[in-house]
């Protein structure tokens, strides 16, 4: 598997980030969607990497800068014909050495708090993510699950 910094320009990309939104809409009230669109996802404090193999898209991640050495995982996503692959955890851990190389001390996300978000709150867990209080600009919301992790 390649994971590679990706400027979210290819049609598979487009493709993957937009099932990505829709699906974050049908499990959550538009309200409690954090997902962010491509235009977000191109702003200059996140780093977004995609994994392929043989030319073909597994899935992405990124990873937003904070401030302070705050990291905030978003877009995680594996393609549908490649779930239960060890395409997320091959990703996450990418970010997780990315950003203690990059001298993050903190890594957090939010996800959803619904049934079909247990398998990713799992996978955080097994990497040593702990639930948390809402942090940067996010509030209180029955739909997101908030973890934190020290790198």
């Amino acid at each position: 598997m390649e994971i590679r910094i990706d400027h979210l320009t290819g049609a598979e990309i487009i493709a993957l980030i937009s099932e990505h939104l829709e699906s974050m809409f049908e499990q959550s009230p538009p309200e409690s969607v954090h997902a962010l669109d491509l235009d977000k996802l191109r702003s200059p404090e996140i780093t977004f990497w995609s994994a392929w193999e043989h030319g073909e898209l597994l899935g992405c991640g990124a990873l937003k800068d904070l401030g302070d050495h705050h990291g905030e995982i978003k877009s995680m996503r594996t393609s549908a014909g490649h779930l239960r692959k060890g395409v997320a955890s091959t990703m996450l851990a990418h970010i997780i050495k990315e950003a203690a190389q990059q001298g993050y001390g903190r890594l957090s996300l939010e996800t959803g708090s619904t049934e079909g978000f247990e398998a990713a709150r799992k996978l955080y867990e097994r990497f040593g993510f702990e639930v948390c209080s809402p942090f940067a600009d996010y509030i209180e919301d029955p739909y997101s699950v908030f973890m934190t992790k020290a790198l």
